[in-house]
């Protein structure tokens, strides 16, 4: 398929090479001329502008920093200028607001779109083992399958417009819960007398197993490897893990929903970002305790 990739940073980059990596032909977009260096290695087509990249495009895929941006380039440089009928798959993580506006003003103009934000992080991302939450209807869902299997390991239809922005939102709080929880486990048992690797080796066999253990230990040099074992560089940044909180807050606040630990743990993560720690993988919460 022709396929225009509009934000190659740290997520869409591998993503669009891997579309690339599976024989599509695709046409790249990012304001960054590294970014655009970088897909241009990997197979890719750059462009200049966003109406150049999809002017022929089959289907358009946005990984973009936030909802304003989101709006922005699809009412803009999107549609209109995208061959009519062409599926339109936002991978951003926005509020479902604004997801909601810019479908239906998609869909007005003959665009299907579908909502396909992600899990994963980085390594999953060049990796090709994303898993995709998708919100649309059945026929844009079937269509959009087949265009992020080459990124995925999972792609699963969360339901109508805007689920899964909303199945987003809802995991990443979670993911903020466990990782806090997880920090302060391994610290605790340090300060108790229990080597953090004898900790890990017990509670990721027991009832403390959890991904923010198992997979991505926030303590350095104990567990799997993860950012803890790099000064915390790279990963998933501390500012968008508030980012996603926030977004989360304001979900739950629309739909009547108590989440006290969100509500905590996002007060913990906007006190660590606002320390000037928002560049840092989120599992440096570890080092605060």
């Amino acid at each position: 398929m022709k396929i225009a990739f509009i934000g190659l940073g740290n997520m869409g980059g591998g993503m669009a090479a891997n579309l690339a990596k599976a024989g599509h032909d695709v046409k790249a977009f990012d304001l960054s001329a590294e970014a655009l260096a970088r897909a241009k290695e990997a197979g890719c087509e750059p462009f200049d502008t966003v109406s150049a990249a999809v002017a022929d495009a089959e289907a358009v895929i946005t990984m973009l920093p936030n909802g304003a941006i989101v709006k922005s380039v699809y009412t803009s440089e999107v549609i209109g200028k995208a061959p009519k009928g062409a599926l339109l798959i936002d991978s951003s993580t926005i509020d479902v607001a604004t997801l909601r506006e810019v479908a239906a003003l998609a869909g007005d103009a003959g665009y299907p779109m579908v909502d396909a934000p992600v899990s994963g992080g980085v390594a999953a991302a060049a990796g090709g083992n994303l898993t995709f939450m998708v919100g649309g209807s059945d026929e844009a869902f079937a269509a959009a399958q087949p265009v992020l299997e080459p990124m995925a390991k999972a792609v699963i239809h969360a339901g109508a417009i805007g689920a899964g922005q909303v199945a987003k939102m809802c995991n990443n709080m979670l993911l903020a819960i466990h990782m806090i929880g997880t920090c302060e486990a391994l610290k605790m048992a340090e300060r108790a007398g229990l080597e953090p690797q004898k900790f890990f080796e017990i509670s990721s066999k027991s009832t403390g197993y959890c991904w923010s253990l198992n997979d991505y230990t926030p303590a350095p040099g104990v567990g799997a490897a993860s950012p803890a074992d790099n000064g915390y560089a790279g990963g998933f940044a501390s500012a968008l893990m508030l980012k996603d909180l926030r977004l989360a807050m304001d979900g739950a606040a629309h739909a009547g929903a108590k989440v006290p630990m969100g509500e905590h743990a996002k007060a913990i993560y906007e006190a660590f970002v606002d320390s000037g720690n928002g560049g840092l993988d989120f599992g440096a919460i570890f080092t605060t305790l």
